[in-house]
């Protein structure tokens, strides 16, 4: 009688379990304990079934070892896996008397002996619906057959776990979509609340009170009308009662804030229904007061377009063939097509036969890029009559930063472009032969030489001077001496390549500025050309002239401040051309070396330093902007030579990239740096993470991952404590490339940040698809920023835009405290430059303070 009421206490106690929503491991306990009673010398487990993976895996029980719980994980189901796999399988119960001697044991049997069990009686947990839950499974320590009752205790039991476990799926079910609503409710960025059916605030979630000044439990209970002002509550409460009447409804009104003043409100109101019954009302609501004053802005600048004296277009740029959208009235009377004739179509209709093409290019690449663009172009009216137009296009950019459309300004510049042209003409140009002038000649080299030395680009000038030509000129008469400089300058002009620049600068002299060269070899072949072009005759008027010619060149290999001091060490190249005899070209030489040849004897002690060990690692902070904390590292190499003394990257790095020795350089570099790094957080205790330049060329090379990962795994260095910065030159062949490899050091735990950032080519396309976390801006645009304001343009857009790609932002070169606190109003995120630390070697980054003293942290600008 005792056992009896037992086991009905036992089964009621899992009923009550079931019922109450107790954990399932407390309801599959009492399910064990049950059984205990019917089966007392039996151990009774529970396994899972995966249905994805088509396995089961034991439930961890207290009387099983680690080692055996372990080996029963995700068990594979089949017929002849075990007892369990094959109850699984076959969906019915499966006895194993003896483990021993069950070939179904075969695989798992030496882990059940190791546990000293030889019985095993699975039967599988199957739904109503034929569901497979699992199997439970009972052993036992010696042979065991079940008795009829067992089998029928077994298939009870079975059903009592299937029960347990529909009903906790069943809770989790519910908890989570009731999780999913109240997440929903909490955390909707609209107002979202709810009404009794009299009007009467019954809860709000937290938008709602910011929207409205108000705490929840100021609204409770309270009627909405009281919260509206007087002259829109009639219109509310209309709105109201068609929600609570059944329909959904959404409708503007004017609300008052708890500061009392009044704001718009977009509302919508739907009813609660259960069971068929309205039993409230809920409501979303957004403040509209801003959206409703750029309505009114609209509409002014609408009017303000339409009289504007200025053809005005807006074309959609969501759409294939980027039709017009808009056009103004003067755009027809400038055209003198009909606004029913231009809406809808490309705006290259105006284009004819005499178009730029170069213009069109521009237009097409600036809109490609959702850039800027301003161009002056010939195009043409529906009578056919050309007009050239200057038009300026803009994008314009939603809040998502999608471009959605472009706007053209045009402008009828017909009569000033003839004006212009001749007058811009004659301030640049040598009438004589038609090249630029002195003037010209200089504005180019200024510009070549500031972007040469941004760039690290080879820039080379030559001074060219006639041999005798005063003796000719005075001789012979002006006039034939100006036909000659004429029939010169064709020659030299016939031997100008794209990106190079002719010019006269004054009398026989003619200047040369080259640019794109990839070696000095080049400009010495370009010389010689020029020698042996102006060693044949010249025929002029019945005259036969020989003429020679002295050449002076100079370029940007050694240092220079100012852009004419290439014309200078040009001129006085020229000097020694002419002392040498005339007829030759000589090269400045910059304290009596050849640059030529100072730079094969570097590259011959390049490759020796890599064999000796004259590298170096420094190492220079990365801080917060706002606290100045040192948040990491850049390696950046230096060399010490054994005579020159320390070499800095800038006069090494470009060589080793054109000689190919900037693989094993860029190897050693990572691998110090790494091997460095983990000493140091070792000894420290400190988490210090470390950014190493990378060449572009390394970048691409085949086996560079497996590079990294090696050098990875031999220093000890985590890889999340490593980045590589790349410049924007690794898109030259493509940026799909470069994105797989991005994406692929991403997954091993290696971030990759854009070097430099804003001082190359490529697309900002290519920026929306990197899996990069960081750009680093370029210390060219942050000494200008404080100056010029189109630097600052540049540098705010490049942060904005990063912040909303959710990328970190770095500033190099901060050197002053203006810069530093310029940065900060910007909201850029960290810092590095010679204001908080210079370079510096291991030995003394040990010592580095966690915070950098520097004035103006944390100031609020």
């Amino acid at each position: 009688m005792h056992d009896e009421y037992e086991l009905l206490k036992a089964q009621q106690h899992i009923h009550e379990l079931i019922a109450e929503q107790h954990p399932l491991e407390d309801t599959l306990d009492a399910i064990a304990h049950w059984l205990s009673l019917l089966l007392p010398s039996a151990t009774i487990v529970f396994m899972r079934h995966d249905p994805d993976e088509g396995t089961l895996s034991l439930v961890p029980s207290k009387h099983f070892s680690q080692s055996y719980i372990q080996r029963l994980q995700a068990v594979p189901i089949g017929p002849g896996v075990a007892s369990f796999g094959t109850s699984a399988f076959e969906r019915r119960i499966i006895i194993t008397e003896d483990i021993t001697t069950d070939p179904r044991w075969e695989g798992l049997r030496e882990a059940a002996m190791a546990e000293g069990l030889r019985a095993c009686w699975s039967s599988p947990v199957v739904t109503a619906n034929g569901e497979l839950l699992g199997t439970f499974d009972t052993y036992y320590s010696s042979p065991e057959k079940p008795t009829v009752d067992d089998k029928r205790r077994l298939r009870q039991a079975a059903a009592l776990i299937a029960l347990a476990l529909i009903r906790d799926r069943d809770i989790q079910a519910h908890r989570t979509l009731s999780e999913w609503h109240h997440s929903l409710f909490v955390n909707h960025p609209d107002g979202v609340y709810s009404f009794d059916l009299e009007g009467r605030f019954q809860s709000g979630n937290a938008a709602l009170e910011r929207i409205t000044g108000y705490s929840e439990a100021d609204l409770v209970g309270l009627h909405f009308n009281q919260f509206i002002t007087p002259d829109y509550r009639d219109l509310t409460q209309a709105a109201f009662d068609t929600a609570r009447q059944g329909e959904a409804i959404t409708y503007e009104t004017m609300g008052t804030h708890a500061s009392g003043h009044p704001y718009y409100l977009e509302i919508t109101n739907f009813p609660v229904i259960i069971d068929g019954e309205i039993v409230g009302v809920y409501g979303i609501c957004r403040d509209i007061t801003q959206r409703k004053q750029q309505t009114d802005e609209l509409r002014l600048l609408k009017r303000g377009v339409d009289a504007s004296p200025n053809g005005v277009l807006m074309v959609d740029a969501c759409k294939p063939d980027m039709p017009i959208a808009y056009a103004n009235p003067i755009f027809s009377t400038m055209t003198g097509y009909g606004h029913e004739e231009i809406i809808g179509i490309n705006c290259r209709f105006l284009q004819g036969p005499e178009t730029d093409l170069k213009a069109v290019d521009a237009i097409r690449h600036g809109i490609r890029d959702q850039r800027d663009v301003e161009v002056t172009l010939l195009n043409y009216r529906k009578d056919g009559t050309p007009f050239w137009n200057q038009l300026v296009i803009s994008p314009v950019f939603d809040d998502r930063g999608t471009c959605t459309h472009f706007i053209g300004i045009q402008q009828d510049v017909t009569r000033q472009k003839g004006q212009d042209a001749r007058i811009a003409y004659q301030a640049s140009h040598d009438l004589l032969t038609g090249l630029p002038n002195r003037t010209a000649f200089d504005a180019r080299l200024s510009e070549a030489f500031h972007y040469s030395q941004q760039h690290q680009k080879l820039l080379a000038v030559m001074y060219l001077d006639m041999d005798g030509f005063k003796t000719l000129n005075d001789g012979l008469g002006h006039h034939l001496g100006n036909k000659v400089l004429a029939k010169v300058a064709t020659r030299l002009h016939a031997l100008v390549s794209e990106g190079q620049t002719l010019g006269r600068l004054v009398g026989d002299e003619f200047g040369l500025l080259l640019t794109g060269c990839d070696s000095h070899e080049q400009v010495v072949e370009l010389a010689d050309r020029i020698l042996e072009t102006l060693a044949t005759p010249f025929e002029v008027d019945d005259h036969c002239l020989h003429i020679s010619v002295s050449i002076g060149i100079a370029c940007n290999d050694i240092t220079l401040d100012q852009p004419h001091e290439l014309m200078q060490h040009a001129d006085l190249a020229l000097e020694k051309a002419k002392r040498q005899g005339r007829n030759t070209w000589q090269w400045y030489r910059d304290r009596e070396v050849a640059s030529i040849k100072d730079s094969v004897l570097l590259r011959h002690d390049l490759h020796t330093a890599l064999h000796e060990e004259q590298f170096e690692l420094y190492y220079q902070p990365l801080v917060e902007t706002t606290s100045g904390r040192v948040c990491g590292v850049e390696a950046l190499v230096r060399w010490h030579h054994p005579s020159r003394g320390l070499i800095t990257p800038y006069e090494f790095i470009s060589l080793a990239e054109r000689t190919g020795q900037i693989i094993p350089l860029g190897r050693w570099v990572l691998r110090q740096a790494c091997l460095e790094m983990a000493q140091f957080r070792t000894e420290e205790e400190r988490i210090l993470p470390v950014a190493v330049n990378i060449s572009s060329l390394q970048f691409h090379r085949d086996g560079f991952l497996d590079e990294v990962r090696r050098i990875l795994e031999e220093t000890g260095l985590p890889p999340n404590q490593l980045e590589l910065e790349v410049t924007e030159s690794v898109f030259l062949d493509g940026a799909s490339q470069v994105i797989d490899m991005m994406e692929t050091l991403k997954a091993i735990g290696v971030r990759v940040a854009i070097d430099d950032f804003g001082t190359g080519f490529s697309s900002l396309s290519y920026l929306r698809d990197l899996p990069t976390h960081k750009v680093k801006l370029d210390r060219s645009f942050i000494a200008d920023t404080l100056s010029d304001p189109r630097s600052a343009a540049i540098v705010q857009g490049v942060i904005t835009m990063a912040h909303h790609m959710e990328m970190m932002v770095v500033a190099e070169g901060i050197e002053t405290e203006a810069q530093q606190q310029d940065m900060v109003r910007r909201h850029c995120d960290l810092l590095q430059g010679y204001r908080f630390a210079r370079p510096m070697p291991l030995a003394e980054l040990r010592s580095l303070p966690e915070r950098l003293p520097a004035k103006g942290f944390g100031h609020s600008l």
